[in-house]
């Protein structure tokens, strides 16, 4: 029997022609590798910024309706990818080296630091204040002279 007249036979019990030619699952050996193929991981395209240019000068020569269409089908490209890298061309960062984050200025992370130590240093400040009062009153309570008597009595 031919493989398309085995195809116009319909299944019995249930199955189809392709079930039939299968082995089933109970028939494979334990441990067995049925399909020793391993797949790549998918990466992520990456487009030079030549390529976007080119892409992008095509794309703004594109008069008639649909041609823009068929410049996206013939590169594999989305419409999205057409806005970005012309937002990224009024940018003035089409030609980066990475996209993402913009480098940070190093000014600002030395503003930051010293912010964080102003703040540190505010904070023993206030401690400091705090624990000077309380020996000022604990002088007083005892009696015993403070510095600020010591210094109005040697005048």
């Amino acid at each position: 029997m031919s493989q398309s007249a085995a195809s116009l036979q319909p299944a019995v019990h249930g199955q189809s022609s392709h079930q039939k030619d299968q082995p089933s699952s109970s028939a494979l050996v334990p441990g067995a590798v049925v399909n020793g193929e391993v797949l790549p991981r998918a990466q992520r395209r990456r487009f030079s910024a030549e390529y976007k240019r080119r892409i992008l000068q095509e794309a703004d020569q594109c008069r008639q309706p649909g041609q823009v269409g068929m410049l996206l089908r013939r590169e594999g490209l989305y419409s999205s990818h057409l806005s970005c890298w012309r937002q990224q061309r009024e940018l003035g960062e089409l030609g980066t080296l990475r996209p993402g984050k913009p480098a940070a200025d190093p000014a600002v992370k030395v503003v930051a630091r010293l912010q964080r130590e102003v703040t540190r240093l505010q904070g023993r400040l206030d401690q400091a204040e705090k624990i000077i009062a309380v020996q000022k009153k604990l002088c007083d309570l005892l009696g015993l002279p403070s510095e600020d008597r010591l210094r109005a009595d040697s005048k």
